[in-house]
């Protein structure tokens, strides 16, 4: 099976080429594709790529349409969508294909790490593996993977500015598509956090999370977050 890796990106120039690394430098004798989506119209993140066997494209900005964009133009069997501030854990690639060797499963995920000391971060990482375990709707930050033919059967992301991993998973759960959670999990930047306050960060994706579910749109939504 082939994999493709695909990374929305928007304003990353400056740890694209890492993340585009961690990946190359995995041991795994799978073929690959990495495909870079950037939302800048200047293309800022695609003209600081330096590795040439980088598939790069040019998008509106937005999440959901990044990774529909990369989705389309992906030659792989599986898609692995993956932020540009996530390392996957060593062997992670080989986990992915070999997880989906069961053709009982559409897709997975990775449970969350955070790069960053700490016991909030480790409480945030414990609670967000439990809840999406038990919801069985990971976060886009847990680095999804499905397969290429289930995707396009479920018609893909939606685009829409907020929340299109948790509408996309959902979809998957009613579509009774099985997923698998594997540890250990993906390393995500504490960026954000750092950025705007744990506690305040963690209570505002809380409220986000529920006013969604309570019907809100995420064109509002999108008003109290940004990426």
């Amino acid at each position: 099976m082939k994999l493709s890796l695909i990374i929305p990106a928007l304003n990353e120039a400056h740890i694209i080429n890492s993340a585009i690394d961690s990946i190359f430098r995995q041991k795994h004798g799978a073929d690959i594709e990495i495909i870079v989506v950037d939302g800048d119209p200047s293309k800022s993140t695609l003209n600081a790529i330096r590795d040439t066997r980088v598939m790069k494209i040019s998008s509106p900005p937005g999440r959901g349409l990044q990774m529909n964009k990369g989705a389309m133009a992906a030659q792989g069997d599986i898609l692995l969508f993956l932020h540009s501030d996530t390392i996957l854990p060593q062997n992670g690639i080989s986990k992915v294909i070999n997880t989906l060797k069961d053709k009982r499963l559409s897709g997975g995920a990775f449970d969350l790490s955070i790069s960053a000391r700490g016991l909030c971060f480790r409480i945030i990482e414990k609670t967000a593996s439990l809840r999406s375990r038990f919801t069985r709707i990971p976060y886009g930050d847990q680095g999804i993977f499905i397969r290429k033919i289930f995707f396009s059967k479920i018609d893909g992301y939606k685009e829409i500015p907020i929340m299109e991993d948790v509408e996309l998973m959902g979809r998957v759960k009613k579509k009774k598509g099985k997923i698998k959670f594997l540890n250990p999990g993906v390393s995500t930047s504490p960026r954000r956090w750092q950025k705007e306050g744990i506690i305040y960060c963690t209570i505002r994706n809380r409220v986000l999370l529920i006013l969604y579910y309570m019907g809100v749109s995420p064109f509002i939504l999108g008003r109290f977050y940004r990426p």
